[in-house]
Protein backbone atom coordinates (compact mmCIF):
# COMPACT_ATOMS: atom_id res chain seq x y z
CA UNK A 1 0.00 0.00 0.00
CA UNK A 2 1.02 3.78 -0.55
CA UNK A 3 -0.15 6.96 0.89
CA UNK A 4 -0.24 9.76 -1.11
CA UNK A 5 -0.70 13.09 1.07
CA UNK A 6 -3.09 16.16 -0.14
CA UNK A 7 -3.25 19.64 1.51
CA UNK A 8 -6.44 20.94 1.01
CA UNK A 9 -6.49 24.99 1.24
CA UNK A 10 -10.59 25.52 1.87
CA UNK A 11 -12.90 24.09 4.06
CA UNK A 12 -14.38 22.27 1.04
CA UNK A 13 -12.80 21.52 -1.97
CA UNK A 14 -12.25 18.60 -4.90
CA UNK A 15 -8.16 18.45 -5.48
CA UNK A 16 -7.38 16.34 -8.57
CA UNK A 17 -5.23 13.97 -7.74
CA UNK A 18 -4.46 12.44 -10.93
CA UNK A 19 -1.22 13.25 -11.64
CA UNK A 20 0.30 12.16 -8.40
CA UNK A 21 -1.80 8.94 -8.68
CA UNK A 22 -0.50 7.92 -12.09
CA UNK A 23 3.13 9.37 -10.50
CA UNK A 24 3.02 6.44 -8.23
CA UNK A 25 2.03 3.57 -10.74
CA UNK A 26 4.77 5.05 -12.63
CA UNK A 27 7.32 5.03 -10.36
CA UNK A 28 6.17 1.73 -9.11
CA UNK A 29 6.30 0.09 -12.84
CA UNK A 30 3.00 -1.30 -12.54
CA UNK A 31 1.62 -2.26 -16.11
CA UNK A 32 -1.93 -4.22 -15.75
CA UNK A 33 -4.48 -4.30 -12.95
CA UNK A 34 -6.64 -1.76 -10.97
CA UNK A 35 -5.61 0.97 -8.42
CA UNK A 36 -7.98 1.20 -5.54
CA UNK A 37 -7.43 4.87 -3.60
CA UNK A 38 -9.24 5.06 -0.57
CA UNK A 39 -9.78 8.26 1.76
CA UNK A 40 -9.72 6.67 5.53
CA UNK A 41 -11.12 10.00 6.76
CA UNK A 42 -14.66 10.49 8.03
CA UNK A 43 -15.13 14.14 6.61
CA UNK A 44 -13.11 13.38 3.17
CA UNK A 45 -13.88 11.17 0.16
CA UNK A 46 -12.93 10.49 -3.33
CA UNK A 47 -14.74 10.23 -6.72
CA UNK A 48 -14.08 10.74 -10.83
CA UNK A 49 -15.45 13.29 -12.77
CA UNK A 50 -14.42 16.05 -15.31
CA UNK A 51 -11.34 17.43 -15.36
CA UNK A 52 -11.74 19.69 -18.23
CA UNK A 53 -14.03 22.40 -17.18
CA UNK A 54 -13.50 23.85 -13.75
CA UNK A 55 -17.06 24.57 -13.43
CA UNK A 56 -18.19 21.30 -12.84
CA UNK A 57 -16.31 21.31 -9.48
CA UNK A 58 -17.62 24.46 -8.76
CA UNK A 59 -21.13 23.23 -9.27
CA UNK A 60 -20.59 20.27 -7.29
CA UNK A 61 -19.22 22.13 -3.96
CA UNK A 62 -22.32 24.78 -4.59
CA UNK A 63 -24.97 21.82 -4.57
CA UNK A 64 -23.78 19.75 -1.58
CA UNK A 65 -23.49 23.14 -0.14
CA UNK A 66 -27.29 23.30 -0.76
CA UNK A 67 -28.28 19.75 -0.36
CA UNK A 68 -26.40 19.55 2.85
CA UNK A 69 -26.27 23.15 4.52
CA UNK A 70 -22.89 23.43 7.06
CA UNK A 71 -25.49 24.56 9.82
CA UNK A 72 -28.62 22.46 10.58
CA UNK A 73 -30.61 19.93 12.66
CA UNK A 74 -27.23 18.34 13.74
CA UNK A 75 -26.65 17.18 17.32
CA UNK A 76 -22.69 16.28 16.53
CA UNK A 77 -20.76 17.86 18.73
CA UNK A 78 -17.66 18.79 16.80
CA UNK A 79 -19.97 20.82 14.49
CA UNK A 80 -18.63 19.08 11.08
CA UNK A 81 -21.88 17.10 10.50
CA UNK A 82 -22.50 18.67 7.36
CA UNK A 83 -18.76 17.00 6.28
CA UNK A 84 -19.55 13.61 7.68
CA UNK A 85 -23.01 13.27 5.46
CA UNK A 86 -21.34 14.88 2.45
CA UNK A 87 -18.92 12.34 2.55
CA UNK A 88 -21.31 9.60 2.80
CA UNK A 89 -22.81 10.39 -0.37
CA UNK A 90 -19.94 10.96 -2.29
CA UNK A 91 -18.12 7.77 -0.94
CA UNK A 92 -14.66 6.58 0.12
CA UNK A 93 -13.29 5.26 -2.46
CA UNK A 94 -12.96 4.71 -6.16
CA UNK A 95 -11.13 1.68 -8.31
CA UNK A 96 -9.60 2.20 -11.49
CA UNK A 97 -8.22 0.31 -14.02
CA UNK A 98 -4.99 0.16 -15.24
CA UNK A 99 -3.56 -0.60 -18.97
CA UNK A 100 -0.30 -0.43 -19.82
CA UNK A 101 0.79 1.83 -16.54
CA UNK A 102 -1.34 4.21 -17.31
CA UNK A 103 -5.47 5.56 -15.93
CA UNK A 104 -7.95 4.16 -17.74
CA UNK A 105 -9.80 6.80 -17.28
CA UNK A 106 -12.42 8.67 -19.67
CA UNK A 107 -11.22 11.56 -21.78
CA UNK A 108 -12.57 13.92 -19.41
CA UNK A 109 -11.98 11.84 -16.22
CA UNK A 110 -10.12 12.96 -13.65
CA UNK A 111 -9.40 11.55 -9.98
CA UNK A 112 -10.29 13.86 -7.22
CA UNK A 113 -10.16 13.82 -3.48
CA UNK A 114 -12.95 16.23 -1.69
CA UNK A 115 -12.22 17.83 1.11
CA UNK A 116 -15.72 18.75 3.50
CA UNK A 117 -13.49 19.61 6.55
CA UNK A 118 -10.87 21.51 6.01
CA UNK A 119 -8.04 23.31 5.69
CA UNK A 120 -5.81 19.94 6.60
CA UNK A 121 -3.39 17.57 5.38
CA UNK A 122 -4.86 14.42 4.72
CA UNK A 123 -3.75 10.69 3.30
CA UNK A 124 -5.33 8.39 0.65
CA UNK A 125 -4.33 4.88 0.98
CA UNK A 126 -3.67 3.80 -2.70
CA UNK A 127 -3.55 -0.38 -3.33
CA UNK A 128 -2.59 -1.89 -6.22
CA UNK A 129 -4.43 -5.04 -7.10
CA UNK A 130 -2.37 -6.65 -10.15
CA UNK A 131 -4.36 -8.13 -12.81
CA UNK A 132 -3.59 -11.21 -15.26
Amino acid sequence: METLRVRTTAHEEMADVTAEIQGIIRARAWKNGAMLVFCPHTTGAVTINEGADPDVVRDMLVNLRGLIPRTGDYRHAEGNSDAHIKCSLVGPSVLVPVEAGRLALGTWQKIYFCEFDGPRERSLWLTWLPGE
